[in-house]
């Protein structure tokens, strides 16, 4: 028998109770869950293995590859330096990262590539991963090449090289790398347990991940974006689990947590830039990283989109379980997922081992996130809430 462990508000004891059938079923491995309302959580929750061979039990401190939410943290760093007035999100990137104008990107503009339009979604030509994680020779490879499109005319998702752009600019500007800056300014204030990468002596109490079915669609334009992207490089889930991805900084894709960490870094939005206290962001920057910067369908994802500074912003047509409002949020890769809901001061974390199909949540992630809104929406709050 799966048990589920933590704490759980009892108006929301239906969410723990579809983790521990998902637990029992085998549709999760191991997952935790974290709401956060009005700074408290309400929910903090986890259960299962850390491991197929279910060896290890999924603990209150395990840690897993959350993919894509990483994006969330690495967009919080840039904007953090736009916050105090060092980075403008409407001026060209060539401003702070000279070489970057190279081959027609001189009028690339901050705000492109935070909000994944900047023409630049992936390496020009195929590279290894080995590559991918010298952060240095890949940035500076991404700087050298033209672009796919015109900026800011149409997003085509930045699989992986997101970090590396946004890192660039967070080390032009504060001097430090990415994951310094992340470590230094954002999870270590916070006392949240993320990182990207992670170092050895924490692989113990790292999840194994289980990787999803993959079918690339058949009859792709070679010259497509889609295609290139994906052919250009194409990580495997199970590179998560090698010195190589956990050792290097890239902010796209490499972020270890639980949904704990990502929901206490996500509440950095939810709360309109105060955590216990302390002015993270101002209001202002917040409202700057909601408003929505692109619209249509995306290249690589071919998904309707509306984003913003780092963050998907509600199109329930195509991310069902997300309502409209003042809502942000992004997903990693097989499901881990962070919804930022300023309208309800609430942030909700999923992060897990077992990965599904698809970018922007899977089954699980849905089932869990329409049950936390229709609680929200019908049920009175306890007295604890």
């Amino acid at each position: 028998m799966a048990d589920t462990y933590g704490s759980c508000d009892p108006a929301f004891t239906r969410v723990r109770d579809l983790l521990q059938e998902r637990l029992v079923t085998g549709e999760e491995l191991g997952a935790s869950i974290c709401v956060n309302i009005d700074g408290k959580n309400i929910v903090d929750i986890w259960g299962g293995h850390a491991d197929a061979a279910k060896s290890r039990p999924w603990e209150k401190d395990t840690l897993t590859v959350v993919w894509s939410c990483s994006k969330v943290v690495t967009a919080l760093a840039a904007l953090t330096l736009v916050d105090r007035g060092l980075l403008d999100v409407e001026e060209r990137v060539s401003k702070y990262w000279p070489e970057f104008a190279a081959n027609g990107k001189e009028d690339v503009r901050v705000w492109h590539i935070l909000s994944h339009s900047s023409g630049v979604p992936q390496w020009d030509k195929p590279i290894t991963m080995e590559f991918m994680y010298d952060t240095k020779a890949s940035t500076d490879a991404l700087a050298q090449q033209a672009p796919w499109f015109k900026a800011g005319e149409v997003s085509a998702y930045q699989l992986v090289n997101h970090g590396h752009l946004i890192g660039e600019l967070v080390r032009r500007v504060s001097g430090k790398p990415l994951k310094q800056f992340i470590a230094d300014e954002i999870a270590g204030p916070l006392g949240a347990d993320f990182r990207l990468g992670v170092p050895e002596e924490d692989w113990p109490r790292t999840a194994d991940i289980i990787a999803p079915a993959v079918d690339m669609p058949e009859g792709l334009d070679p010259q497509s974006v889609l295609a290139r992207a994906f052919i250009n490089l194409t990580p495997k889930a199970e590179d998560s689990m090698t010195p190589g991805f956990r050792g290097t900084e890239a902010g796209g894709v490499n972020g270890f947590g639980n949904a704990r960490s990502l929901a206490r870094i996500g509440s950095i939005v939810s709360l309109k830039g105060t955590v216990d206290g302390k002015q993270y962001l101002a209001p202002k920057t917040i409202d700057q990283m909601i408003q929505e910067r692109i619209r249509g369908i995306d290249l690589v994802l071919y998904l309707n989109l509306r984003i913003g500074l780092g963050v998907g912003l509600p199109v329930p047509e195509s991310v069902t379980f997300i309502p409209e409002g003042n809502i942000c949020f992004w997903g990693g890769w097989g499901g881990s997922f962070l919804a930022m809901d300023l309208d309800r001061r609430m942030t909700i974390a999923y992060a897990m081992n077992k990965m599904g199909p698809g970018i922007l949540g899977n089954e699980n992630c849905k089932a869990y996130i329409d049950a936390i809104y229709e609680i929200m929406a019908t049920k009175e709050p306890s007295a604890s809430l």
